[in-house]
């Protein structure tokens, strides 16, 4: 499995085409928006707001058979039949109907690639209030002793990295199994719905915000060193590294399992000492986590994702560690009541956002055969993301950051930097 954008994925030469599903003109019931899907599908129509997955297919599945499973997979997940619109007070999601569509084909011009194709394809129809917001594509490849290449899209606001996982797995037991019939998974409205109606936070868990966020003048964490001019969005820089393989990668854990710390608190570590050391500054950042705590989320599609922060000036792995708990805890309280002083989530130019997913923890399919590639789309940014993966084939960790001479000199420095530490780490 890998992280990668649009622009880098890897698809054979072959025949591309999409599975196009209609839905219907009439919305259905009005459903809850949760927070991050507001201010998300708020930003409006535009291009890039999706993410997608692609993955092999066995050989010898035919398009109707793929056809027919992935809309099953539909039937199974409620957040595949909503759809976003505009409405008086903000984006409305509704229930639709989805009928079943059919193939288009999408011919790859000389001079282009199959994976350009792919991104005007999802550019057009994932988009934040698209009826629907995804696509199947499927890459036939020209030597028919390879399997296709699937890969599907959808807007940020109906998936996430988990998701795209329960996906796979969901297509592939359809494929398999088409006459059997899956129980319909729990909707993610009804996770919205839960957590809008949760008690409001704990007083120290709001002032704990507070505190953070007036370290940083009132927004969300900006990255510690100079980007140059990002006053507007600047075309990315996306880098990708394969920091540890996976022997380094298991000395790595027993590092941290010699200090009775995770892995990611390890990590943690190295990331705090590293930032006091170039800046001067603690490791302070936006820190994405999930919120499928109950076990029914486990099987469910949908935006499982909150953002919490972290705050780290001890590069003890004990502290950080703490550093780790209390940023999942700050992540597990509804945000809107939270933020609403601030006017939402008060982001500026320069923020810093970090990520750890360790897939190994997950029963879902990421068999080295599938070829699982998680892609971004590509977008102008002005500020800096980082997200670690770690796979049995060892850790990985990318980057996306503006393309400014400041930014390419600090935030490589960093990363420079961050990939000798965990490498230490993993050598100890």
């Amino acid at each position: 499995m890998r992280l990668t954008t649009v622009t880098r994925m890897t698809l054979p030469p072959g025949r591309l085409s999409s599975f196009v599903v209609r839905t219907g003109e009439t919305p259905g019931r009005r459903l809850p928006v949760s927070f991050d899907q507001r201010r998300h599908v708020g930003e409006g129509q535009r291009p890039g707001s999706w993410m997608a997955v692609s993955f092999r297919l066995p050989v010898g599945v035919e398009r109707e058979q793929l056809a027919s499973a992935w809309m099953r997979v539909i039937a199974r997940h409620g957040t595949f039949r909503t759809a976003f619109r505009p409405g008086d007070d903000g984006p409305a999601l509704h229930e639709v109907d989805v009928e079943s569509g059919a193939w288009t084909q999408h011919p790859v011009a000389p001079g282009r690639t199959a994976r350009e194709v792919v991104r005007d394809v999802f550019d057009e129809a994932c988009a934040p209030y698209q009826a629907p917001s995804y696509r199947l594509c499927l890459l036939e490849p020209h030597d028919e002793t390879e399997g296709g290449v699937v890969v599907i899209g959808a807007d940020h606001s109906h998936v996430d990295m988990w998701s795209w996982h329960v996906v796979i797995r969901d297509l592939l037991a359809a494929i398999d199994e088409p006459d059997v019939c899956g129980e319909p998974a729990a909707p993610f409205a009804e996770h919205t719905d839960l957590l809008e109606r949760m008690p409001p936070a704990p007083s120290h868990v709001s002032e704990r915000w507070e505190a953070i966020l007036a370290a940083e003048a009132g927004a969300m964490p900006l990255f510690p060193l100079p980007l140059g001019d990002v006053s507007s969005p600047r075309r990315a820089v996306v880098e990708v590294r394969d920091v540890l393989d996976s022997a380094e990668l298991r000395r790595f854990d027993a590092a941290a399992s010699a200090l009775s710390v995770r892995a990611i608190a390890l990590a943690m570590s190295v990331l705090t000492r590293v930032t006091r050391t170039l800046a001067d500054a603690p490791l302070r950042a936006v820190f994405p986590v999930h919120s499928r705590h109950d076990h029914r989320w486990h099987d469910a599609v949908g935006w499982f994702i909150t953002n919490a922060v972290i705050e780290s000036d001890d590069d003890d792995p004990a502290a950080c560690a703490a550093s780790v708990k209390e940023a999942m805890a700050l992540g597990s309280y509804p945000l809107a009541p939270i933020l609403a002083p601030y006017g939402g989530m008060p982001v500026r130019p320069g923020m810093f956002a970090l990520s750890w997913l360790d897939v190994r923890r997950m029963t879902m399919p990421t068999d080295p055969e599938l070829e699982i590639q998680h892609v971004s789309a590509a977008i102008d940014v002005d500020g800096v993301m980082i997200w670690f993966t770690a796979t049995r084939n060892g850790l990985q960790l990318r980057s996306r950051y503006p393309d400014t001479p400041e930014a390419r000199a600090n935030v490589g420095a960093w990363l420079d930097a961050l990939e000798a530490g965990l490498e230490d780490a993993a050598a100890r």
